[in-house]
């Protein structure tokens, strides 16, 4: 069964499903290869122009697969992994929708957020807990810091709490809340709008938004990817995450 199914909705727009549902979707190194590869396919055709991302099953995406993530020779790649989505998801010249239902939590939150464009369904929970599991979400910073704010910002990665999606649109995490039979079709919506302007108008578009930040995403990405390899390789890391595969309430030692 492929983790990720690509599909062409019409020769302009792309569906890319993270198709882990037994899961929840968590994040694998062969998931996060192939979500790679997916972006950069579509980004190569030269009549592509939109990507909708959406997740199978209960959840869009839960974060990382933290059975995976006990594994530390396997760290650095994971988190590796997860910097370069979230480079590839940014640089793409393709307008990308997030179409998220169920839970976007963690690095799933983080693949949200680095989309053009967020509908949630209604009731959708989301959220950064890394702190809670030992970690640090040092590469979705530089999405919330331009999307939220640093005030919620700060409320969203040190509480670790969960918000709905009513709760992410008022912040600014999400520009639309629908009903879940209508997250498709909200999305294509927005697709549809993008498809009524020209087609090197967009991506230019696109290149002054980036363009207009001090520092661009990488190189916002790579400061961070620093900062959360420490984390990663730490004693509260290997606690926080066989405290949560062992449901568990973590045992902090100061």
């Amino acid at each position: 069964m492929p983790v990720v199914l690509i599909e062409k909705q019409s020769p302009q727009i792309t569906v890319v499903t993270l198709n882990r549902s037994e899961r929840r979707n968590s994040l694998t190194i062969e998931l996060l290869n192939e979500l790679i590869a997916a972006i950069r396919v579509a980004s190569d055709e030269p009549r592509e122009r939109v990507l909708i991302l959406r997740g199978a099953g209960a959840a869009f995406c839960t974060g990382l697969d933290l059975k995976e993530a006990a594994d530390l020779k396997k760290a650095q790649m994971t988190a590796e992994l997860v910097a370069k989505t979230l480079i590839t998801l940014a640089e793409t010249r393709l307008v990308t929708i997030a179409a998220v239902h169920g839970a976007a939590v963690a690095g799933g939150a983080g693949i949200m957020s680095a989309c053009d464009f967020v509908v949630a369904a209604e009731k959708t929970k989301i959220g950064y807990p890394e702190v809670r599991r030992g970690l640090v979400a040092g590469l979705v910073m530089t999405f919330l810091r331009r999307q939220v704010g640093e005030r919620n910002m700060r409320e969203l990665v040190l509480g670790g709490e969960l918000i709905d999606a009513e709760r992410a649109h008022a912040i600014g995490l999400v520009n639309r809340v629908v009903a879940p039979g209508q997250l498709i079709n909200e999305a294509q919506k927005f697709a549809d709008s993008v498809l009524q302007g020209a087609p090197n108008a967009v991506a230019q578009t696109k290149r002054v938004i980036e363009e207009l930040w001090a520092t661009s995403v990488k190189q916002d990405v790579d400061l961070a990817l620093k900062h959360h390899m420490q984390a990663r390789e730490s004693a509260e890391a290997r606690e926080g995450i066989a405290a949560f595969n062992e449901k568990r309430p973590p045992n902090w030692v100061k």
